[in-house]
């Protein structure tokens, strides 16, 4: 069987893989090819009769598969909610983002269709609405979630946002002595007491262009020349180090990690500046599911019950019925298909400005 190449579209996506190691208003399913698009059951209102059927359909497939980036201790309680409520069994297969793009890609090229619904960043997401991979859905959550959170396409919808926020080590560093803005960290007092994570491209183009685009460029090529920024690789692993004292002050952790750390007692706390940058990762149904109705079912509870466990983890519920840890926090979201177009770009000017010495 001739295998599909590859488009354009993924190209900025999959580069980093290679360099390092995705409630339509759908009718009752109808008779379908074996090659042809799977749909879930489910009417145009979304009413409580269309959900009872939904849930019907997706008992009698009674599984689903489910690739995501959302680590195992996070995504065993999603699943567990899940299966404790419907009694349908999810097989989680998790790597990282583009890890688990890469893989459906490859399944696709294959015509091996084993995923039913995936939970990966916007971004990657959106490399494979363009390759025509997802179904367009209509959603009765839709309308509780964030602003910005489902594209026009209706492709997929983010069920996941993180925060980035600075962290500190509170031994070795005062809460009255902390930055202000990111030009404070000039200072003198600050060489050799500053981490960065090494992955972040979109994170310094975001901050940057608060401070003016190239103008926010040179800003940081100045604090590396100054000050000094120690690279690591792993937000988790940052946030670790600030905890036991290796980095004083972290500039890009991920907000959950910091909150964790702090409760089990670790010297460690977190504040923000402005810009805060926000990641998402974004639910979506393949066309070619094998489980579409428990796939579909999935799809809603991401948006609604598994919400409260995104909460739980201390992670910022797209769904603001749902209370955040971030109460009253501006978050700057990065649009995907910019993420996309630009990423190979970024992620050139970023080990330019912070990588290299």
């Amino acid at each position: 069987m001739k295998r599909r190449k590859l488009t354009k579209h993924l190209l900025p996506s999959l580069m980093l893989v290679a360099m390092a190691t995705i409630w339509t208003a759908l009718p009752a399913m109808p008779a379908f090819a074996a090659d042809a698009p799977q749909q879930a059951a489910g009417s145009k209102n979304g009413g409580s009769d269309d959900m009872e059927s939904l849930i019907a359909a997706a008992k009698k497939e009674g599984s689903l598969t489910w690739y995501t980036s959302i680590a195992p201790p996070d995504s065993a309680q999603i699943i567990k909610r899940f299966e404790d409520t419907y009694g349908i069994k999810v097989t989680v297969w998790r790597s990282g983002d583009d890890n688990v793009l890469q893989r459906i890609i490859t399944e696709a090229n294959g015509k091996t269709y084993k995923v039913d619904v995936a939970q990966i960043q916007t971004d990657n997401m959106e490399a494979l609405s363009r390759e025509k991979l997802l179904l367009q859905v209509n959603s009765p959550a839709f309308s509780d979630l964030v602003a910005g959170s489902v594209p026009k396409h209706h492709e997929w919808a983010v069920a996941q946002i993180t925060a980035v926020v600075l962290a500190y080590n509170t031994n070795l560093i005062k809460k009255e002595d902390l930055p202000h803005s990111y030009k404070d960290l000039l200072d003198p007092k600050w060489k050799g007491k500053l981490g960065i994570e090494a992955t972040d491209s979109s994170w310094l183009q975001i901050v940057a262009s608060r401070y003016g685009g190239e103008d926010g460029i040179k800003m940081f090529r100045q604090l590396k020349e100054k000050n000094d920024l120690s690279v690591r690789t792993g937000h988790s692993l940052l946030a670790n180090l600030v905890s036991a004292g290796e980095v004083p002050l972290a500039l890009n952790v991920y907000q959950y990690k910091a909150i964790q750390l702090k409760r089990s007692g670790a010297p460690i706390d977190w504040f923000t500046l402005e810009p805060t940058l926000a990641f998402s990762s974004a639910m979506g149904i393949f066309k070619h599911a094998a489980h579409p109705n428990a796939a579909r079912l999935f799809y809603e509870f991401m948006l609604k019950d598994g919400q409260e466990v995104m909460a739980s983890i201390d992670d910022v519920p797209s769904n603001i019925k749902v209370s955040s840890p971030l109460k009253g926090e501006k978050l700057s979201f990065i649009d995907p298909n910019v993420s996309l177009d630009n990423r190979t770009r970024w992620d050139d000017q970023f080990n330019d400005v912070i990588i290299k010495k």
